[in-house]
């Protein structure tokens, strides 16, 4: 059974039932999403709508809040030009066991406390990824990602949008950009990593946990290089150069490659020693 509601002003909808699946794609504005426990069901707030309506549609068990001309197939190639005069401020919980699907033009997105995986596109918001416990692929052309407390793997693509990741658990990134820059702060809960960082212009840093357990590799044709670590190598004086090495047992793997831009291994304090937010040990740089 398939219903339909058109939303053309501010107004508030619950939906009974189960929900599993969510898929929002708005242009301009914000979306808010939140996975609760203890409910079947969900909330939809619609508290700002300007120019086209937004439809919303129940099919079984997947709820959709979507403008009708924007799919999701070919979301990125979507011109930007068509949504000139739309906006829209959406805020959902649904169960957090849910999947999640948000693609947004122009708008920003906030996802949290969701457990069933996340998809994310975005053409130019930015998007916040928050308590996330599922798998998470994530495309953007200019927009940036910031994803805090994730335990789920990650896989990021990007044309010129900026990666930071803080306190991640997750146990796999892997992550694509053309000049964004990518900012990884490794949680040292976490279990042994399998980060594969590529870009052509942005820069690299990457903050691991002290002591760390990876095989290390990290690569850049003609930016600078900077290492905390001294049981690292950095080869390479003019042009390439090369942090390589194993810290630990090497049960984790770091890799990271840049054409021109910088890569920086920054070190974690002890958690027992230092408050998280002590500044990492001096850099050695070439």
């Amino acid at each position: 059974m398939k219903e339909t509601w058109e939303v053309a002003e501010p107004e508030k909808l619950t939906f009974d039932g189960p929900v599993t699946a969510l898929q929002v794609r708005i242009v301009n504005g914000t979306v808010n999403v939140v996975g609760t426990d203890g409910q079947s069901g969900a909330r939809l707030e619609v508290s700002q709508v300007t120019g086209a309506p937004l439809r919303v549609t129940r099919k079984g068990s997947t709820l959709t809040v979507a403008y009708e001309d924007l799919p999701w197939k070919g979301f990125l190639k979507w011109l930007e030009r068509k949504g000139r005069g739309r906006s829209a401020v959406v805020s959902l919980a649904v169960p957090a066991g849910a999947s999640v699907e948000v693609g947004v033009v122009g708008a920003s997105a906030t996802v949290s406390g969701i457990r069933g995986g996340a998809e994310v596109r975005g053409v130019n918001g930015d998007t916040t990824l928050v308590g996330l416990s599922g798998p998470i692929i994530a495309e953007t052309v200019s927009g940036s990602l910031e994803a805090q407390a994730v335990t789920g793997d990650l896989r990021f693509h990007s044309v010129s949008g900026d990666l930071t990741v803080v306190e991640g658990a997750g146990s796999r990134v892997r992550a694509e950009s053309v000049s964004g820059d990518m900012v990884i702060d490794l949680d040292p809960a976490a279990e042994p990593t399998d980060i594969r960082l590529t870009s052509v212009s942005g820069e690299v840093a990457i903050r691991l946990p002290h002591p760390a357990d990876a095989r290390v590799e990290a690569n850049t044709v003609s930016g600078r290089v900077s290492n905390a670590f001294e049981d690292l190598r950095v080869s390479g004086q003019w042009g390439a150069k090369k942090i390589t090495g194993t810290l630990g047992g090497g049960t984790g793997s770091l890799r990271a490659t840049t054409v021109s831009g910088s890569i920086a291994l920054l070190r974690r304090p002890p958690a027992d020693d230092e408050p998280r937010e002590a500044v990492p040990a001096p850099a050695k740089e070439l």
